[in-house]
């Protein structure tokens, strides 16, 4: 009998967060089994890959985890059928992140500012390798004005625009002269810590063109620190402490000391000036100078030592010193103006940082020596050549790629379709060709005017406070002068409570309770509505607005949403309980597979609650009626069906604590007026979701078929992607 191939992920906490070179690992072994140094990737096991009939990856262009789960009642297929969901980090070039270090977008770079120079980089007319800081800049020599970001680059890369929407209230510096090749340099460095409110700045360095610091300052900030990120900025509670500077001080102190004809350097200087909340219009930065292939970035330590020949942020150190790394950054620009493009390509940058990597594996401890370009050229090294790309190693291997969608690659054995073709039109040729293919991309994509509405750019708020509403419950009312403490002990036992508030303006007093996890909220609603609780006989709701009025239904969804199918969610547990403890107390249910404890991300600490995945969904529900009865180390406790316990958990925690910000995601405050509906939006997703149902159920059983919203990069910050997976099955559903 021919063996099923199938998949196992335990997706939990931080193991659910995967990169992409991860994802490549996946994709890699899937296609080429043990050929061609493939390996069993390390976050999950495809069980009998030989017997696998092909991979077929569905890409979401311009869509994050924050549309699944805005659309997530649109996405009917996708939430039935994928039993593996996970966060996926985003990156510049997606695609070609899917095919390995070989694969290189078609060059359409044009509206980028990227296109080659009128020096062409051949062999027969330069001695240099193809580098892209030549294609970028030519190897000519020019002023430093050559090197300043336009205004679309800084719109691409995340600075501050003046005008722009999440810019509002942002200081302008003012500096308005027209700038010359002779305009003074000064280097900005920032270190960051995360409050309440998002990233906020706690120290500011400024250099100016002879490396003198101007400003070496620490800033309070305005919200409550959740983390002090001690390890980066070297900055502690106990430093902030007597601090009275705050960031309007250092605003004003930066305009007096900038000229007008300023130009900043820095590093990924887009992220100190949003933490700064300043606007400046030129500006150079050194990870966007030296420049890479696929929109990577060579970090300021590593170009710091093979450029400068400067250690800097050393191990040894408790944090990055902001003004050696604005110092760094400074005299990197310097060098480049100085020594033109050519001479930085000489440096062979990539082939360095090869080197240095594969000292760092093999566990040398030779030091790793920086070459200057008049060294490289007298030793005649050889280019750097990468690795087979993963099309390389598919086609020795006889299998034939497909590429079909929006954006193209360059490879000659690639069979691709017209860039231009719509999703209908792609989902028909994937019909027709997939089967021929053990290899396929299938992306799909919204309509321009639909990534473009002001309905898509306001996702973030609109899910997050569906998120926050459905995470609290009102609970009353009570009589005059009632136990606080009561209430919350007992609302405790429904799992962690992130804040607990008296309700004053009724005529009774009620409470309001936001929970840290969707189980604790509905556990509330469904065990203590109508209950007597510190006296009073009280009635438990969530808030009643608009968008809540399809709350039920999506409870009833999440819980019938496949990946919860098996967990349940038990709260009660006592906070000196381990996960050791836990395991063995729960080792007699049976059936159990995976214990996963959540723990605060900051603290490490563990939130009172967990889940517990079983093998069979029928041990589950009958570990759900044990429990009732069951008491751990005099802890009653509580349970019900797991609602968010793999990679939404960690999400909604992220999102619970960011106040508005996370991972680049502004709050627009100020809407447009929307110029398609936000019903025409659910038709479009709705039909996206039919497209690939349809595609599903085209393929063959035994197919690893992965769907990727890739996540979204945009001038405001970048938003996690989502990947569901699976290995279809006989009946059209995926085999865990």
């Amino acid at each position: 009998q021919e063996k099923s191939s199938h998949l196992s992920a335990a997706l939990f906490g931080e193991d659910c967060e995967i990169s992409r070179e991860q994802l490549y690992e996946l994709l890699k072994f899937a296609a080429l089994g043990k050929g061609h140094n493939a390996t069993q990737p390390s976050w999950c096991h495809i069980y009998h890959q030989s017997h696998l009939a092909g991979v077929v990856v569905i890409v979401l262009h311009e869509m994050s985890q924050l549309h699944f789960y805005k659309f997530y009642l649109q996405f009917k297929h996708l939430r039935k059928v994928f039993r593996h969901k996970f966060i996926l980090k985003p990156s510049a070039n997606f695609l070609s992140s899917l095919y390995g270090e070989g694969a290189n977008p078609k060059p359409q770079e044009a509206a980028q500012g990227l296109t080659p120079t009128s020096s062409e980089c051949t062999p027969e007319s330069s001695d240099l390798p193809c580098d892209p800081i030549i294609r970028k800049y030519g190897e000519k020599k020019q002023g430093l004005t050559s090197y300043m970001l336009t205004l679309e680059e800084q719109k691409k890369n995340g600075y501050p625009i003046k005008g722009s929407p999440g810019c509002k209230g942002y200081v302008d510096t003012e500096c308005h002269q027209q700038r010359t090749d002779s305009s003074p340099l000064f280097g900005l460095d920032c270190e960051m810590c995360l409050t309440a409110k998002g990233n906020e700045v706690t120290r500011v360095s400024l250099v100016d063109a002879q490396g003198q610091c101007l400003l070496n300052e620490l800033v309070r900030p305005e919200s409550t620190v959740v983390n002090y990120c001690t390890r980066f900025s070297g900055v502690t509670k106990k430093m902030l402490l007597p601090v009275k500077t705050r960031l309007p001080d250092i605003q004003t102190r930066l305009k007096k000391m900038l000229p007008r004809d300023a130009v900043l350097v820095g590093h990924s200087l887009n992220a100190d000036l949003q933490a700064l909340e300043m606007i400046h219009p030129s500006v150079i930065d050194t990870s966007l100078l030296f420049a890479r292939n696929e929109g990577r970035r060579f970090k300021l330590k590593f170009l710091a030592k093979a450029v400068l020949g400067k250690e800097i942020q050393s191990e040894q150190k408790l944090g990055h010193d902001p003004a050696e790394d604005a110092r760094a950054a400074l005299e990197l620009a310097q060098f480049f103006i100085e020594q033109g493009p050519a001479k930085v390509a000489e440096l062979n940058l990539e082939m360095l940082l090869t080197t240095e990597k594969q000292a760092e594996a093999s566990q040398k401890k030779a030091a790793f020596q920086p070459r200057r370009w008049r060294a490289q050229k007298q030793l005649k090294q050889p280019p750097h050549l990468p690795k087979p790309c993963f099309l390389d190693c598919l086609q020795v291997a006889g299998q034939k790629p497909l590429l079909l969608g929006k954006q193209e690659l360059e490879s000659p054995g690639l069979c691709q379709s017209n860039p231009s073709t719509s999703n209908k039109q792609i989902l028909q040729r994937a019909l027709e060709d997939v089967p021929l293919s053990t290899f396929s991309i299938i992306q799909f994509s919204l309509d321009p005017e639909y990534i473009a509405s002001p309905l898509v750019a306001g996702l973030c708020e609109k899910v997050r406070s569906k998120l926050t509403d459905m995470l609290t419950i009102y609970a009353g009312p009570f009589e005059e002068g009632f136990c606080l403490k009561s209430v919350k002990k007992e609302f405790g036992r429904c799992g962690p409570i992130q804040s607990l508030t008296v309700v004053t303006e009724t005529s009774q007093p009620y409470v309001c309770i936001q929970y840290e996890v969707l189980e604790a909220a509905q556990l509330a609603v469904e065990s203590l509505d109508g209950a007597e609780v510190a006296g009073s006989c009280i009635k438990v709701q969530r808030p009643v607005t608009a968008a809540m009025l399809d709350c039920d239904v999506l409870i009833k969804e999440l819980e019938l949403d496949v990946e919860n199918e098996g967990v349940i969610y038990v709260a009660g547990l006592k906070k000196s309980l381990t996960e050791t403890d836990l395991q063995e107390e729960f080792s007699q249910l049976k059936d159990l597979e995976t214990l996963f404890l959540p723990k605060d991300l900051q603290s490490g600490k563990h939130r009172k609650c967990c889940f517990l995945k079983f093998q069979k969904s029928e041990s589950a529900v009958g570990a759900l009626e044990f429990i009732k009865r069951w008491t751990v180390k005099g802890s009653k406790l509580r349970s019900r069906n797991a609602l968010a316990s793999g990679h939404l958990w960690r999400w909604i925690w992220q999102m619970n604590h960011s106040n508005g910000k996370q991972g680049g995601c502004i709050l627009h405050k100020k809407m447009e007026q929307p110029s398609v509906s936000e019903q025409d939006l659910r038709k479009k997703v709705k039909k996206l979701d039919h497209h690939i149902k349809k595609l599903y159920r085209s393929l063959q059983d035994n197919t690893l078929c992965v769907v990727l919203f890739p996540g979204v990069n945009s001038m405001h910050g970048s938003q996690s992607g989502l990947g569901l997976m699976g290995i279809k099955a006989d009946g059209g559903r995926s085999a865990c």
